[in-house]
């Protein structure tokens, strides 16, 4: 048997932070189950120190979350552990009715030189190079255009 990753040793301090914070019914039930989890994972002097499966099972979290949430206490505190983590990555562009208008306006106008209709890729360059929106994909463009019923053929 392989020794955990990462032990949960806590302080006293922590301890009654945790328990404070699992007695409250006001406690989000987030932060309930990941206290919940850090206080039965505790493997310090007085601690049940529980195998993470049988935590998992108790608490009805997989044993994968159990994992993080022990990972997180370790690398960054009791804080880190009972709040999720931010989403990283750029926030996710929402396109309005604006948008839409001057992409079906484009999407009715002349073709350009070269081809002889509209495509969805090419409708997708050309809202990118007059900067209606700084990046764009073809589903998007697809999503709008079905959605205004406009054909391209």
């Amino acid at each position: 048997m392989k020794a955990p990753r990462y032990r949960v040793t806590l302080t006293q301090q922590e301890r009654t932070q945790l328990e404070q914070l699992a007695a409250n019914p006001k406690t989000a039930r987030q932060r309930f189950l990941h206290a919940r989890a850090l206080l039965l994972v505790d493997v310090a002097e007085g601690g049940p120190g529980w195998k993470v499966a049988d935590v998992a099972q108790a608490l009805g979290i997989s044993s994968r979350t159990i994992e993080r949430i022990k990972e997180r206490f370790v690398e960054e505190g009791v804080e880190a552990a009972l709040n999720r983590k931010p989403h990283e990555g750029p926030p996710r562009l929402v396109f309005d009715g604006r948008f839409e208008a001057r992409l079906t306006a484009l999407a009715c106008s002349k073709a350009p030189s070269g081809y002889s209709r509209w495509t969805i890729r090419l409708l997708a360059e050309k809202v990118v190079a007059l900067d209606l929106a700084p990046h764009v994909s073809t589903m998007t463009i697809h999503r709008v255009l079905k959605k205004t019923n406009l054909s391209l053929t």
